[in-house]
């Protein structure tokens, strides 16, 4: 497939040229006629024409100058209609507070970028009611907990709403060609409803942190060492939920870390 622009390592640019798989992320997006859908980095604009299709209003937010100009030109009838917002602008330094609230989210985006876009939209404050993202398949593994052992990264997303993996996607459906594979997954039930205060929500993200600082360390080991309560309070409260004091943090579920959060709540 020739392109017409030289794509930016810089900008981390791969262009999806599968159509199954825009198909895919299309559908797992789940849109209506009633839905708004952010699109962060459209590029060349080819998933974003599978979302218009479906959508009744699409905002896409592309940092390229020369790509935003491609789309402009491209997509210029549902520009003028309104089905279309595009916006020049990096994703970093846009405000999700402009969005109808119960947005939906659809991107292929940069593999650096994938962790800062993953705890802005889920963390912040205008939260997307379903997420899908095309990303590098190792992310989407850790995040699904492919080899049985929570991490940082998958915690801090199913606190926030239920992911799964839509399809994987190999290297060879990109121009240019990725090191890596990837994959589509989503984020579905996205809220802050575990969460009894802002407070708390911020307690357990520390908490979540201290456990996975020294993973060779037990997890009571972590917690103390971070002044997380003492080894007589784990020792007494542990048991309460069938965790051995022995425990390492890649063991436990995001209820068990809710658990633990609510125990240090409620001791301060």
């Amino acid at each position: 497939m020739n392109l017409p622009v030289v794509p930016k390592k810089s900008l981390g640019q791969n262009f999806l040229n599968s159509e199954r798989v825009l198909v895919r992320i299309a559908e797992a997006t789940k849109l209506s006629k009633d839905d708004t859908v952010l699109e962060i980095g459209p590029g060349l604009g080819a998933l974003t024409a599978k979302l218009l299709e479906t959508a009744g209003k699409v905002i896409a937010v592309e940092k390229d100058d020369t790509l935003y100009s491609i789309l402009s030109e491209k997509f210029a009838k549902q520009i003028k209609s309104g089905q279309l917002t595009l916006i020049n602008q990096d994703i970093q330094d846009f405000d999700p507070k402009t969005l109808k609230k119960g947005y939906k989210l659809a991107a292929n985006i940069p593999y650096n970028l994938t962790g800062l876009i993953i705890r802005n939209f889920l963390s912040g404050h205008y939260q997307p009611e379903i997420m899908v993202l095309l990303v590098q398949k190792e992310v989407v593994d850790r995040i699904l907990a492919h080899d049985g052992k929570e991490s940082l990264l998958s915690i801090s997303v199913k606190v926030y709403g239920t992911p799964k993996r839509i399809t994987n996607v190999a290297r060879g459906n990109f121009n240019p060609v990725p090191r890596v594979d990837s994959a589509v997954f989503s984020v579905e039930n996205i809220s802050r409803d575990r969460f009894i205060s802002p407070e708390f929500e911020d307690l357990f993200f520390k908490v979540i942190h201290a456990g996975f600082g020294h993973k060779r360390k037990m997890l009571v080991r972590n917690l103390i060492d971070e002044q997380f309560g003492t080894r007589e309070l784990w020792e007494i409260e542990f048991p309460k939920r069938s965790l051995k004091t022995t425990i390492r943090s890649e063991e436990l579920t995001v209820d068990d870390w809710i658990f633990i959060t609510n125990v240090l709540y409620n001791n301060h």
